[in-house]
């Protein structure tokens, strides 16, 4: 077997990167198999290894490398840093010195022309923060995207976490260890500082900008109530509070990661030809008009327009195509996609910023800026609610003893009770409550939900979309289809037409030889391979050419022939004819099938409620049509790049009131974050999909995205009762409360009572 070493080791250039021999090293001990090295193949470094197929099947082979080279590429990591402050030659050896001679530094190499340095090192050993530090205590300048600490990024989730643990003891020792109150107190008040932390913060940052928040009104609702005693409840709201805002800071810093995570698809140099000289160029400096030269195997740096070569590319990261695209002189190709089979000659035609996959980026970010209806709600009910119990508490407090109707000891009391029974904690927690409920029970079907919003927003859907290829079909191209020629076996077809493919790894050839597993294959000789077009090679003494219709048939072919070209194009097969020395022997159709369960789950949504269910591909009418077809749905729309994929979801968007987008590619980021709610396959997914959309089904189980919505629209019922209930205590305890009907203990009673309701009532989804 032999794979690209960039594929298995992307930060290795070649057989001498020391992670190569790592590579071979881990893999010596995997039974059955013999050998591993790396050698030049057309000028791209190729991992071969050698296997006993009976010991070590194929497809477990090509995990064990995959999932090895994973492991070292983890650990021995590759950094290309930019050096400023560099003012002579002997600089850079200096910095390579120094480093070398690091613990944990495998490799370092400076470059003083580019202000390059790359460094390879042992990350259990030392960190790219270390080097950098130690490069800059020599007096230069080093350029590297700012990172977090762990602790950093999860401070906010670490403080909450903590609250609730002093919390609890708090309330044990209170309850059922019997300490002394100033303990429970010391407890509850710890709790309160790491609890009421980040609201406090924000809730100060938003006064000096003259804005009272909901973080506001549940620091004083909890300093109210440790004022009148009650420093469990307010421990509890403080608690509940910080942890659901750090569970969804969390979701939207995986959110933002997708747009990094989108620029590491194109390669970051190019090999621009120019007056007759090829040189190795950052892609930024990439000019229009200058000519790429693109290896197979390799990644298109930039769109362009084939100037020389034939080959086949693969489309599928931004246009979303099952099969790879065949291109010629003059055909458009798009960076970050993948060249198959020949030297492709690229002029460019736009600038490294202005790609397609570049644009992507821009729309993730201008779609991750919309607000959520549920969230411009929120923002507005709490504008007025805020102030509103600010002031009537202050009021009730002062206004009674300025015209003599109370003492000012009854009226403090008075204006605690109005605080407790104004704080909005059922209505906080009756949220926060359903949601990590209805986020718990979904993660244990195989559903991540990365928000409350999202959740409701399942409940809400009436209208669904979806990728085609790695989505609603396998992503693999079959054999449907075997025709004959007058009076040829089609076994005998098959069986031909495999023996050639098993000399490419074309996925096309791989389906052939998939299908003829069982009939006997002949034995394949010198084999040439037209790129783009197909492969001729001699078997059992015929030269047997297999490949397009245009490679193979004749101009005249025989008129069943033709018309089961004609006939399989139009149900959306790709067409493979083959030919044994001038004699026709058929032709084979091929396509990307429907996955197991498809179709019912698609029945499911529609008893559900969800009316609408879109086909959204890149591949051609012919293919969406017969997808579409098979599976029932009711619309389709084809050959669609990225930004139409958006444009479509906008339309989606003004016929019905939500709309989920189901993706798993990278042309399918843009229309998940676009969407009102973005659902990603998970194990089949690219991490830029999973990244960008708002559920992701871990298993790839489409069965689950039925069960998903449903959970949805149970909670979206369970967070409007808890709503209702919240608001109908307020109503009646608020006022209650100031005419001092209820005095400090009711409040607290009802207030508390309401509050165990709705979190009861939330756990009902967990069942």
């Amino acid at each position: 077997m032999e794979v690209q070493l960039s594929a298995v080791l992307p930060a290795a250039q070649d057989e001498r990167d020391q992670c190569v021999q790592r590579l071979r090293e881990r893999l010596s001990g995997t039974r059955g198999l013999r050998d591993a090295h790396v050698h030049d193949r057309d000028g791209q470094a190729v991992v071969c290894v050698h296997y006993d197929p009976v010991v070590l099947p194929l497809d477990r082979l090509r995990r064990v490398v995959s999932q090895t080279g994973a492991q070292v590429s983890d650990r021995y990591r590759h950094a290309w840093l930019r050096v400023t402050g560099m003012d002579c030659g002997d600089c850079s050896a200096s910095i390579e010195h120094v480093l070398t001679r690091q613990n944990g530094v495998l490799a370092a190499s400076v470059s003083y022309a580019a202000e390059r340095l790359r460094v390879e090192f042992d990350s259990d050993v030392v960190s790219l923060d270390d080097l950098v530090r130690l490069v800059r205590a020599m007096g230069y300048g080093v350029e590297v995207p700012r990172r977090r600490g762990w602790v950093r990024t999860r401070a906010e989730l670490l403080l909450a976490l903590a609250a609730g643990v002093l919390l609890a003891m708090g309330f044990a020792g209170e309850t059922f260890l019997d300490w002394p109150a100033t303990v429970v107190v010391v407890a509850y008040g710890l709790a309160y500082l790491t609890g009421g932390f980040t609201a406090a913060r924000h809730a100060a940052a938003a006064a000096v900008r003259l804005r009272l928040q909901i973080d506001a009104l549940m620091v004083v609702a909890a300093v109210g109530a440790a004022v009148v005693g009650a420093w469990a409840e307010g421990a509890l709201l403080l608690f509940l509070f910080s942890l659901g805002h750090a569970l969804e800071h969390r979701a939207m810093g995986r959110a933002r990661h997708a747009i990094e995570a989108l620029g590491t698809i194109t390669p970051h140099t190019a090999r621009v030809r120019r007056e007759g000289t090829e040189t190795e160029l950052d892609v930024r400096e990439v000019l229009r008009g200058d000519v790429v030269i693109v290896r197979p195997g390799e990644r298109v740096p930039v769109d362009g327009s084939v100037r020389g070569g034939r080959s086949t590319v693969d489309q599928s990261p931004i246009t979303g195509e099952s099969t790879p695209v065949d291109k010629a002189p003059g055909a458009a190709v798009f960076a970050g996609t993948v060249n198959h089979d020949g030297v492709l000659e690229v002029e460019v035609t736009r600038l490294a910023g202005e790609s397609t996959l570049a644009r992507v980026v821009t729309m993730v970010q201008e779609a991750q800026t919309q607000k959520s209806p549920t969230q411009r709600l929120t923002e507005r009910f709490t504008a007025v609610f805020v102030p509103a119990v600010l002031l009537l508490a202050a009021a009730v407090i002062a206004v009674p003893p300025l015209l003599g109707w109370l003492t000012w000891q009854v009226a403090f009391l008075r204006g605690m009770a109005v605080l407790v029974a104004a704080s909005p904690c059922a209505l906080a927690i009756g949220t926060p409550a359903a949601v990590l409920s209805g986020i718990a029970r979904a993660a244990r079907t195989g559903v991540l939900v990365k928000g409350g919003v999202h959740l409701e927003n399942l409940g809400r859907v009436d209208a669904m979309a979806f990728d085609k290829t790695g989505t609603l079909t396998s992503g693999h191209p079959v054999v449907t289809d075997v025709r004959p020629a007058a009076g040829v076996d089609p076994a005998a077809l098959l069986s031909t037409a495999a023996t050639v493919e098993s000399r490419s790894t074309h996925p096309l050839a791989r389906a052939v030889v998939a299908a003829a597993q069982g009939l006997p294959l002949g034995r394949a000789g010198e084999v040439t391979i037209a790129a783009g077009k197909g492969i001729t090679a001699a078997v059992d003494g015929r030269q047997v050419r297999v490949g397009r219709p245009g490679y193979v048939l004749p101009s005249d072919p025989p008129d069943e022939i033709r018309g089961a070209v004609a006939e399989l194009e139009a149900a959306g097969r790709t067409v493979i004819a083959v030919d044994a020395d001038g004699h026709l022997l058929g032709v084979l159709g091929l396509a990307d099938q429907p996955r197991d369960g498809a179709k019912p789950m698609l029945q499911q949504l529609r008893r559900l409620g969800v009316t609408s269910l879109v086909l959204l591909t890149g591949d051609n009418p012919h293919v969406a049509a017969d997808v579409a077809r098979s599976l029932s749905l009711t619309d389709y729309r084809a050959g669609l790049l990225p930004e139409d994929k958006v444009d479509a979801i906008a339309g989606l968007t003004r016929q019905h009131r939500v709309v989920a987008m189901v993706g798993d590619g990278v042309n399918d980021a843009p229309a998940l974050a676009r969407s009102t709610i973005g659902i990603a396959m998970g194990t089949a997914g690219t991490d830029i999909a999973l990244e960008t959309a708002d559920v992701a089904l871990m298993a790839d189980d489409l069965s689950k995205l039925p069960a998903a919505v449903g959970l949805g629209r149970r909670s979206r019922r369970v967070i409007r009762q808890n709503l209702a209930v919240a608001l109908c205590v307020i109503a009646v305890l608020l006022p209650a409360a100031v005419l001092g009907i209820a005095g400090i203990g009711a409040a607290i009673v009802v207030h508390e009572g309401s509050t165990l309701a709705v979190v009861a009532n939330a756990l009902r989804l967990l069942r």
